[in-house]
């Protein structure tokens, strides 16, 4: 079995960029070391949502930690989905959230960590942050 099978998006030179939440774009493939405890970092320096209130753009550097089992999640499925909340109105804490959701059932790592560093609007920055692990419970 090839380490890329079941990819749709990874080398198609024409990309379709959702216009709405779309979680079905996320991507994943299988672990190739999955006996090793290793760390996989994704730095995500140009996240926009909009604020649901007033509809202003909120930008934000999100970081994704994790420790895989089986499963990695694909990059450009990855840059696709995030760019899927640009038109969406959710709050900074609840865009980490669903994010992190959607990534621990998509690759059902060891544990998973979301942080959002968002650019200060009225003179306040928000850097929420959660951590997921496995045998927890689900959030609703």
């Amino acid at each position: 079995m090839s380490d890329i099978e079941g990819l749709t998006l990874l080398g198609h030179s024409q990309t379709e960029y959702p216009r709405e939440y779309a979680p079905q774009v996320l991507e994943r493939f299988a672990n190739l070391y999955p006996q090793y405890p290793y760390e996989v970092e994704l730095d995500c320096p140009e996240f926009t949502c909009l604020c649901p209130v007033t509809g202003q753009p909120d930008l934000a550097r999100i970081l994704i930690r994790y420790c895989p089992r089986g499963w990695l999640v694909e990059s450009k499925s990855l840059k696709l989905y995030l760019f899927s909340f640009r038109n969406q109105g959710s709050f900074s804490e609840n865009s980490i959230n669903r994010i992190a959701r959607d990534l621990f059932d998509l690759l059902q790592p060891e544990w998973l960590e979301v942080r959002g560093d968002f650019a200060p609007r009225g003179g306040i920055a928000i850097k929420p942050s959660v951590r997921l692990a496995s045998g927890q419970a689900a959030l609703p």
